[in-house]
């Protein structure tokens, strides 16, 4: 029998439910893989064992409380906790203590989560690494930003965890990782109390390592109940989006696309290529402008009284977005409303869009956590997506590839991503 922290968190859910299983035993099960991993991982910025047990024994001695009830829960730290310190992943707030919790934790402890500790962010949730090394092989990167929540759960340390998403910092190490990461659609779910990066993209969302996993934990931040219910389409019609940057897709990446597309056209409905709009081609320089002005505009205190505080890397990201003027950004912002509309006259013919997640297997050192760059147009577009791992690559890293959803059907884009790993697994 397999020990708890390896069942999905919709099997130990279910047997939670049931009483089979105790919050406690589950608890202890993850410690273990914890105390075990945790040195060569380094999932973890901050871990609170026994203010855990407390919870999970008062859990166990009670009512059920929700969809969560007694699962394990990383929070990446850049959420409030009010029990635990948020630090952002940077000096300046070393040992910061908030007195709330951020919407979304509130929202996963209501429904039953215990929260065990804080995962390890990028600086700031922006592009300079922390410690966190990929549970598949150490040498290589776990993505970012969400590093320390995506490895946790990928490493059976955790079955749920939190993060989010302005470029590709939840879809990007859910392919690192080879998990199930979910980023809902833009405005679903309450963002108070989260460090904030870019007002116009940044998304809450979270990993789990099945689609019902995710699904679940979405349903409970969104607060919609039909992410659970997992109605499966009988057949879809996918739209087949490469993207303008195609050509920088790595053999890995090309070699899955085939792969899926081998798989899942003989069943669907449609599968075919979708016809972008006229002038998407620089999609990604977009995104990536109105992030910087947005991320310098968010983090002005920061660069104006810390600056010695932050990477030169993040410096010269801030430099770069204070120089672009309003008036660049809101023709920036009139193309993405366009587009916005152009993409999503796409959904009159297709259910969901496949597309890659990131150009190819986890990056080699700890340095770089990837390139978001397949990412950028579904986070300027505020689209739902979800990571689907299903392959590996020539070195035996997760691989695999996202579907795109119209924008609040995030119940349908899961029923159809679980349409699309039964039939890729």
């Amino acid at each position: 029998m397999k020990s708890a922290n390896r069942l999905s968190a919709t099997e130990a859910a279910s047997a939670l439910a049931r009483r089979e299983l105790s919050a406690e035993a589950l608890l202890r099960d993850c410690l273990d893989r914890i105390a075990e991993r945790e040195e060569q991982v380094r999932a973890f910025v901050y871990l609170d064992a026994e203010g855990a047990l407390e919870q999970a024994r008062a859990l166990d001695a009670g009512p059920l409380r929700g969809p969560l009830h007694g699962l394990p829960l990383g929070v990446k730290d850049i959420f409030d906790t009010f029990d635990l310190p948020t630090e952002c992943g940077s000096p300046i707030f070393a040992g910061h203590r908030p007195r709330v919790d951020a919407a979304a934790v509130a929202l996963c402890r209501e429904a039953g989560a215990i929260v065990l500790g804080k995962t390890v962010t990028t600086e700031l949730a922006n592009m300079t690494a922390g410690v966190t090394r990929n549970p598949f092989n150490p040498a290589h990167s776990p993505g970012g930003s969400s590093s320390g929540s995506a490895a946790a759960v990928a490493d059976f340390m955790l079955p749920l965890s939190l993060g989010t998403q302005t470029a590709g910092s939840l879809i990007r190490p859910a392919a690192c990782c080879g998990i199930v990461g979910i980023k809902p659609s833009f405005g679903r779910v309450p963002r108070a109390g989260v460090k904030p990066n870019a007002d116009s993209m940044d998304t809450v969302g979270g990993f789990g390592r099945t689609v019902a996993d995710a699904a679940l934990l979405a349903s409970v931040l969104t607060g919609d109940a039909r992410l659970r219910e997992q109605r499966l389409p009988d057949t879809l019609r996918i739209g087949l989006v490469q993207g303008p940057d195609w050509a920088q897709a790595e053999a890995d990446v090309v070699a899955c696309w085939q792969q899926a597309v081998s798989a899942l056209a003989p069943q669907a409905a449609r599968c075919e290529d979708a016809a972008l709009p006229a002038d998407f081609a620089d999609v990604a320089a977009v995104q990536a402008a109105i992030q910087a002005h947005e991320t310098a505009a968010a983090l002005t205190d920061e660069h104006r009284r810390h600056r010695q505080g932050l990477s030169p890397a993040l410096v010269e990201l801030l430099d770069r977005g204070r120089a672009i003027d309003a008036v660049a950004v809101a023709a920036h912002q009139a193309r993405a409303a366009r587009w916005r509309t152009g993409i999503g006259a796409l959904f009159e013919r297709y259910d969901v869009l496949l597309t890659p997640s990131a150009v190819d297997e986890a990056p080699d050192g700890l340095q770089f956590t990837g390139d978001p760059l397949f990412c950028r147009p579904w986070s300027l577009l505020g689209l739902p997506c979800v990571h689907l791992p299903f392959a590996t690559g020539a070195t035996g890293l997760p691989v695999g590839l996202q579907l795109v959803g119209r924008h609040g059907d995030d119940h349908r884009l899961m029923a159809a991503a679980q349409w699309c790993m039964d039939r890729l697994s």
